[in-house]
């Protein structure tokens, strides 16, 4: 080999591990920001936050919780966090990340969670559940796409 070709190959090598370290490093600001945003949702709800869904829901949204009879789309969500705001309200809750993947423009974060919900009146209930929720990157950050999870009744 001659080199100006070794000299190639080396600046072309360096070239490849200097681009995987920063996409990695692009890929740990991407999960920390849709993680952020999973955080961002739940106190925006345990907050009493009544327009937190046109912020972090995506208009095509469609997310089916497990006490859910099939999968409900924005205005549905809405229309049920409405009624269930009425009858109480999440006082405490608690998120613990399992993973998360993001793919260009589509992250898919599974985790767990305890939350506690106090009907109006009476006493609180604690919750474990799951999660795995869809977020595309938009314009105004990322929204959810769907999720689907519930507690582990």
């Amino acid at each position: 080999m001659r080199f100006s070709d070794l000299t190639k190959l080396l600046v072309i090598c360096s070239s490849m591990a200097i681009g995987n370290v920063c996409l990695a490093q692009d890929d740990a600001a991407d999960r920390a920001d849709v993680w952020s945003v999973v955080e961002q949702q739940w106190d925006a709800e345990e907050g009493g936050d009544k327009k937190w869904m046109d912020r972090y829901l995506a208009d095509d949204f469609s997310g089916w919780q497990k006490d859910s009879p099939a999968p409900r789309n924005k205005s549905s969500m809405q229309m049920w966090d409405r009624f269930m705001d009425s009858q109480g309200s999440m006082v405490a809750h608690e998120q613990y990340p399992l993973q998360i993947i993001v793919h260009d423009d589509v992250a898919i974060a599974h985790y767990v969670y305890t939350s506690a919900y106090r009907a109006k009146g009476g006493d609180v209930e604690l919750n474990n559940g799951r999660f795995s929720d869809v977020l595309i990157r938009t314009e105004d950050g990322w929204r959810f796409l769907s999720w689907h999870g519930g507690d582990d009744e």
